[in-house]
């Protein structure tokens, strides 16, 4: 092969004219080489280009063409420049690095980052850097065009959008899942038919971005297993998909699937959402290895401690901080974030520890975020969901005050306030109210609205819905960690017995909670999230940090959805009375009209100690039904007087989560009618909700 100057844009390999054109930026870097393999399975590369500088540089660029290059060739490069840690330069010309625009990593399957930290080579000051540390490279993808057969992104609106959180892998490598291509991207497409069932409208999946699963080096102490970084949240290469989740039938088979997977799912109306890393990456802090970023250009890429440039500051739990606010590195970030709508025709994204995202490069959080309002007004990403996780490990807590309207949030102040309630806290009356409602106090004073509030009751991080309600405590002991990790408050409670049980009052109880659970979610004003599994009672036996079991702790077990098929009922039509009445999904918190308030006795409902609550809902809209909801935490029973219905109209029951199945929730249009219509007693931690119907039994315009 020959090489020729080359471009400097865009950045990463393109072909072009018979070759492939390579661009990679780096301020500092002195030297640069470009290694290329003609075998992704050998470890000593066919040809090694030295790109001079006068010719192969423009700016911060470095670029060369090769003439004769070929899809199925991988690559790495090599930059030599300064090795001065305390002013944050950390180069190394013999290390291997990863081209951060690489779409696709081959020999992902047993990586070793030891020999990659600066640790192995003061342990090994005599010996040369292994080449085993060429067996991961970056693949020049084949050119074939993916017939994408006119795909077209879903745009389901905010108020009609449902969430279901799940994992690539663990969603169907469970035998019980009985999936042909268990735990991939095609894995996923097999359970279409589920999530139409379901009446889910967007996947948002957990990270699907490279990184390196054996990175952890510990073991779980109850069986000897070797622990893996199973979640995901520690990316090496931002755009490419993760190489383990796809069946490796060819080269680049997590390119070609991941699109099949996201074609399909289009197909059947639903989104995809990826949730994504730039918070930090997997190169870790000083003592972490060496990949890409560290060897390109340290001082750029990263928050340095400005009285040590050799330590990172940390604002991520996870021993480094991206420099997002950087120039270069924001336009890294946009960059990546149009490659994955544009080419993969992803729908939006939710962002792992959002608040980083607005920390300038001396990590203070700024008011007005360039990165934030660049990915608002960028007008690729104008139209995509974009959510924000808003706070981070350095003290951020920024729910409700997020920069830009655009910008949706995980209400985390939504889960705890409606677990508190549920489990019967003082005091709860109110926040449970306001939360219902859409959590005005949250976002009402900067101009947004109840669909800027992904409303969750649980999510990847913590309890399973089923925990919740079977343990008071965290079992994490299997993590390694001596059960410090994960949160120490969950707002749970077990009702008797922790964990497990074949009593079956205990039993009803949490049955009951988790349908209470659900049907708040489905009745809150904002955009719900289900934590997939929930609802056919998926547990992680009492762990609430699964972040490194890829197992059984983790797995969908299919079997329990089998087992609690009634529960995936009760979701279902849940999600269906939603959609019918699109009073519970107004963009706009409720005009005082439309709500009003009552206790047990008709009253003013007791917001400082009451656990007993009433809503009639009276839609602006006359086309619309009146509701009433009911809810009681408390562990007694309590009788409602109820408001009355409009005039030739009745109550009819929705929902009752202390009845049995099939009678807790009726399908839309099949509504029995309340016996007594003025009085109605609810049992300890149940709720109802009523329609208001003629009495013919349906629906009737109001005048």
């Amino acid at each position: 092969m020959t090489i020729s100057r080359g471009r400097p844009l865009p950045l990463g390999v393109h072909g072009f004219d018979g070759g492939m054109n390579f661009a990679i930026f780096s301020r500092n870097a002195t030297r640069m080489w470009l290694l290329l393999f003609d075998d992704p399975a050998v470890l000593e590369p066919t040809w090694c280009f030295e790109l001079d500088p006068a010719t192969h540089r423009t700016g911060d660029i470095w670029h060369v063409y090769v003439h004769g290059a070929r899809p199925g060739l991988t690559y790495v490069f090599q930059a030599d420049g300064p090795f001065a840690p305390h002013e944050g330069h950390r180069f190394n010309p013999q290390r291997a690095l990863l081209d951060p625009y690489a779409t696709a990593l081959t020999g992902v399957e047993h990586w070793d980052f030891a020999m990659l930290c600066d640790r192995w080579l003061e342990e090994h000051p005599d010996e040369p850097i292994p080449k085993a540390q060429y067996r991961v490279k970056g693949l020049i993808p084949s050119e074939r065009e993916f017939d994408w057969d006119g795909d077209r992104h879903p745009k389901i609106p905010w108020s009609e959008t449902v969430i279901y959180e799940t994992h690539v892998r663990g969603l169907t490598i469970h035998p019980s899942s009985c999936a042909h291509y268990p735990g991939t991207y095609l894995g996923v497409i097999e359970k279409i038919p589920y999530f139409k069932e379901l009446g889910i409208t967007t996947l948002e999946l957990m990270p699907v971005h490279q990184f390196n699963p054996h990175e952890l080096d510990r073991r779980n102490p109850l069986t000897g297993e070797p622990l893996v970084n199973y979640w995901g949240y520690s990316t090496v290469a931002f755009f490419a998909p993760h190489a383990q989740y796809s069946t490796g039938r060819s080269i680049d088979a997590q390119i070609t699937e991941f699109k099949a997977m996201v074609k399909a799912l289009h197909e059947a109306g639903i989104e995809v959402i990826l949730d994504v890393v730039f918070n930090h990456t997997a190169e870790g802090n000083e003592h972490g290895p060496t990949l890409n970023f560290k060897g390109l250009d340290n001082s750029i890429y990263y928050l340095l401690d400005e009285h040590d440039k050799s330590r990172y500051l940390n604002y991520s739990g996870c021993g480094n901080t991206f420099n997002c606010n950087h120039p270069v590195v924001r336009g890294y970030i946009l960059e990546c974030l149009r490659y994955w709508v544009t080419e993969m025709h992803v729908d939006g994204f939710r962002f792992d520890l959002a608040s980083i995202l607005g920390r300038d490069r001396s990590g203070r959080l700024v008011p007005n975020p360039p990165l934030l309002e660049s990915i608002a007004e960028d007008p690729i990403l104008g139209s995509v969901k974009l959510i924000a996780e808003a706070w981070d490990a350095g003290g951020a807590y920024q729910v409700g005050f997020f920069p830009g309207e655009r910008w949706s949030e995980w209400n985390g102040q939504y889960r705890d306030d409606v677990r508190r309630y549920w489990r019967g806290d003082d005091g709860m009356l109110g926040p449970f109210a306001t939360r219902l409602c859409g959590s005005a106090d949250l976002y009402q004073h900067s101009g947004k609205t109840p669909l800027n509030s992904v409303n969750f009751v649980t999510s990847h991080d913590g309890f399973t819905l089923n925990d919740l309600v079977s343990y008071e405590h965290k079992h994490n002991e299997a993590n390694g960690e001596g059960n410090r990790d994960g949160t120490n408050e969950n707002y749970s409670c077990n009702y008797g017995v922790e964990g497990p049980t074949d009593d079956p009052e205990i039993e009803a109880i949490r049955l009951r909670q988790i349908k209470n659970f659900l049907a708040t979610l489905f009745l809150s004003r904002g955009v719900p999230m289900l934590l997939g599994g929930d609802e056919f009672r998926r547990t992680q036996r009492g762990n609430n940090n699964a972040y490194c079991q890829d197992n059984e702790i983790s797995w969908y077990d299919w079997r329990l959805m089998k087992q609690n098929r009634p529960l995936v009922r009760f979701v279902s039509r849940l999600v269906r009375f939603r959609q019918a009445h699109p009073v519970l999904r107004k963009g706009d918190f409720y005009h005082p009209e439309e709500i009003e308030w009552f206790g047990p006795h008709g009253s003013p409902p007791d917001w400082r100690s009451g656990r007993a609550l009433g809503a009639a809902i009276h839609p602006l809209d006359p086309e619309e039904p009146q509701l009433c909801l009911l809810f009681n935490a408390a562990p007694e029973a309590v009788s409602f007087h109820l408001p009355p219905p409009p005039p030739g109209q009745c109550w009819h029951v929705v929902v009752d989560t202390a009845a049995a199945p099939p009678e807790d929730i009726a399908a839309v249009g099949r509504e029995k009618k309340l016996t007594r219509q003025d009085q109605l007693t609810l049992i300890g931690r149940s709720l109802y909700v009523l329609v208001a119907q003629a009495k013919a039994g349906k629906p009737r315009r109001r005048k």
